[in-house]
């Protein structure tokens, strides 16, 4: 049950004075339904209004004037302003208003009244004016013009004066909370109270107390990071006393790992031993595998399900697409099945008798290891003994569907895997409930894809280039960018470049969009996997995720439009067989300095967890890994980029709170459960579960 100390915050926002049946869905759409969210909206900047006189008036500056108000000049048509001609003993100013206004301003500022103004000043045709004043007052009443106003948000027909007035009320409404923090910690850091903190943020003196890095910001970023961590560090410690099959280390995963044509590197081998540590102890294992793009992480995800067979239980390996899906079926099935370990294919094509016969195969347990998509956690799929779930591009299945997969066995291990590597600095806040391999490590003998950055105005001699290679049995991907917000723009974008493409090379080019139904997607994807296509033109909603180790030649289109590391993602599409591949960069000259260094990076390097750390220090802030893709968190006030020391800081104190008190029965206990009912992150609120 929440804290009674907290029942305020969790008012409705029309328990706020002035936000009624109008007002609410729009304040709501703004902050949130509730006087907390209010509470916790922040102002992106701040005014300072200076104290003028119309003769020092400066173009484009906030100022405030006393002024005597000369008369009111009416509009001489509807798309007209109304105007008020005020003056003060320096000159004349006017205060324009569109709209229909009428009388009203004759009404409320009659000729000779003294009031003050305050607002952006400009100058047209030679006169100053200020458009829609923010304050038009009686001269009585020039105390209510703040000299410093914080700026928040506004939305159509909710102006930002109005969402600080609401915001002003939320925050009276917030008591003295208890004090969950560590005494030594909020010393060294010279924190302030939460409430302190949070009266500073919506009562700025200078532009620095917006900033992300002063002390108040601070404090508010590391309670939302530690209610956060705290969540996880308990749904972690929650699966680890959940008991599950005890899984030993086999001969069948060794003899497999014999017959490959290669060697494990030592990440490799380190992550496969801790899986296996994981699987001995009869706790739950929730690890993710994060690696590189052909890394091989799902040869060692393999490997625990020879193991997981040769004691009797079934695995289950969820992929987001068909065509990912079968691609796994075809890199696990011939080394498992070679020694005993029997494999299935179950997609949403399976229909009928051959689907019945799947089902049944798993059922008794005749199959150990079932590969396939959503298909797999249908209500009619059961398990005879399901003991491990292996989910790839975890990021792509929200928890539920994790979830499901799990309860088809009983004390399910999961085992995620991850082909976007992040900086370490940032594992925390995707996968602070995840236990975390690292395969940082490629493989010996993998071509380097060789990559060059060519400016756009040199497209044809591309295009000529890579018909000459297509004609010698090449294939390519072409990736447009995203050149707008209109998805039907890229789109149209898209099929002019196929169109182009298609006149030059000639019928091979195929198209692939967001706007496609999946099975026609899936379709155009095998067609290039087998061949069928020399050239596929994909926009950047699509993720091109198949393995085909034919194409060698990746070229991205306006290349300075991407981040980093999905510039990298991209390229690591190619370069997946023995013969050399090329990656083309095409910009559009003249390039920034940021986008110039991120060009030279991936010419220079492929290290994918090397090339995530160095976005992350060019880029600083914003979406630099691609965050809405990659499933971090909704924060409020913590920065993931700016943030990241205190990332580490909330992790380790979070493990010590749950390893010293589990239940939070101690009087920071009980502070810290305050903590997590103000900021919605508990442990069993599943919807909140990154990724």
């Amino acid at each position: 049950m929440r804290p009674e100390i907290l029942f305020p915050l969790y008012a409705p926002v029309t328990s706020l004075k002035g936000v009624g049946p109008r007002v609410a869905p729009m304040l709501e759409k703004l902050a949130g339904p509730i006087v907390r969210d209010v509470a916790f909206l922040k102002p992106h900047s701040l005014v300072r209004r200076t104290p003028a006189t119309v003769s020092s008036a400066i173009d484009g500056q906030v100022m405030t004037f006393q002024v005597t108000i000369a008369g009111v000049e009416r509009p001489r048509g509807p798309a007209q302003p109304w105007r008020i001609r005020a003056f003060d003993q320096t000159g004349f100013i006017s205060l324009v208003f569109f709209g229909a206004f009428g009388s009203g301003l004759e009404q409320r500022h009659p000729a000779n009244a003294l009031r003050v103004v305050s607002g952006k000043v400009e100058q047209f045709r030679d006169e100053w004016q200020i458009v829609h004043p923010d304050y038009l007052l009686a001269a009585d009443k020039a105390g209510d013009i703040p000299d410093i106003e914080p700026i928040y948000p506004a939305t159509l027909g909710l102006p930002a004066r109005s969402v600080r007035r609401f915001v002003g009320e939320a925050l009276d409404r917030i008591p003295e909370l208890p004090e969950w923090q560590d005494a030594a910690w909020l010393a060294r850091e010279r924190f302030p109270t939460f409430r302190a903190a949070l009266a500073r943020l919506h009562e700025p003196q200078v532009e620095a107390d917006l900033s992300p890095s002063s002390p108040h910001c601070r404090r508010l970023a590391y309670d939302e990071l530690l209610a956060q961590q705290l969540a996880m560090a308990q749904r972690r410690a929650e699966r680890r006393r959940e008991p599950a099959a005890r899984v030993a280390a086999s001969q069948v995963a060794e003899k497999i790992r014999a017959d490959l044509p290669f060697r494990f590197t030592r990440a490799q081998d380190r992550s496969l031993a801790e899986i296996r540590a994981d699987l001995a102890t009869g706790e739950r294992m929730s690890r993710l595998i994060q690696g590189d793009v052909g890394s091989g992480k799902t040869v060692v995800a393999m490997c625990a399900m020879a193991d997981v067979a040769a004691g009797g239980g079934q695995s289950a390996l969820m992929a987001p697409t068909e065509i990912l899906a079968r691609q796994h079926y075809e890199t696990l099935s011939g080394p498992l099945a070679t020694h005993g370990v029997g494999v299935i294919l179950l997609t949403g094509r399976d229909k009928g008798v051959p689907r019945a016969e799947k089902l049944r195969a798993l059922a008794s347990g005749a199959v150990k290891v079932a590969v396939g998509t959503h298909a797999l956690f249908q209500d009619d799929v059961a398990f005879h003994q399901l003991q491990l779930a292996v989910v790839d591009e975890q990021h792509r299945f929200g928890v539920s569907e994790r979830q499901r997969l799990q309860t088809k066995g009983w004390g399910t291990h999961l085992l995620a895997m991850s082909a976007t590597p992040i900086p370490r600095t940032l594992e925390l806040t995707v996968y602070g409930d995840l236990d975390v391999s690292r395969i940082d490590e490629k493989p010996p003998g993998r071509t380097p894809v060789a990559t060059r950055a060519v400016p756009m105005t040199r497209i044809g001699q591309v295009e000529q280039r890579l018909r000459e290679a297509v004609s010698a049995g090449a294939q390519a991907f072409w990736i447009c960018p995203l050149v707008s917000e209109s998805e039907f723009i890229d789109l149209k974008a898209a099929e002019t470049r196929a169109i182009e493409l298609q006149a030059t090379i000639g019928p091979s080019v195929g198209l692939i969009h967001g706007r496609m139904a999946p099975a026609a997607k899936d379709a155009v994807m095998a067609e290039f996997a087998d061949g069928r296509l020399s050239v596929l033109v994909a926009t950047t909603v699509v993720e091109v995720g198949v393995n085909v180790p034919n194409a060698t030649i990746m070229v991205i289109e306006q290349a300075e439009r991407f981040g980093l590391a999905q510039l990298h993602q991209l390229r690591g599409r190619v370069g997946r067989g023995r013969q050399e591949s090329a990656c083309v960069l095409l910009y559009d000259a003249p390039l920034s300095e940021t986008a110039q260094r991120r060009l030279d990076i991936l010419r220079r390097t492929d290290d994918g967890f090397a090339i995530a750390e160095t976005d992350l220090e060019l880029r600083g802030g914003g979406d630099a890994l691609g965050l809405k893709q990659s499933g971090f968190p909704d924060y409020v006030f913590a920065d993931p980029f700016t943030h990241r020391d205190l990332i580490a800081a909330a992790g380790d104190d979070a493990r010590l709170i749950v390893g010293r008190d589990p239940d939070l029965k101690s009087d920071r206990g009980l502070a810290l459960r305050v903590l997590q009912d103000l900021f919605d992150w508990k442990a069993g609120l599943g919807l909140r579960d990154a990724g």
